[in-house]
């Protein structure tokens, strides 16, 4: 088994289904993307950066 495969497929999966999630509540998902900046990505691809100033989503 080459475990470092199995682990990339199950942080693929998971992101799949946050995106899934996310589209079934009509809200967001947020990573960080390769440039190292932790954006959100809408249903619709729109993504845009996480600042400071952003209210908590709560």
């Amino acid at each position: 088994m080459n475990h470092i495969k199995d682990l990339q497929k199950f942080i693929k999966l998971t992101g799949d289904r946050a995106k899934l999630d996310a589209k079934a509540n009509e809200t967001y998902i947020v990573y960080k993307n390769v440039e190292g900046k932790i954006v959100k990505e809408y249903n619709d691809g729109h993504v845009i950066p996480v600042t400071a100033q952003d209210p908590p989503h709560a």
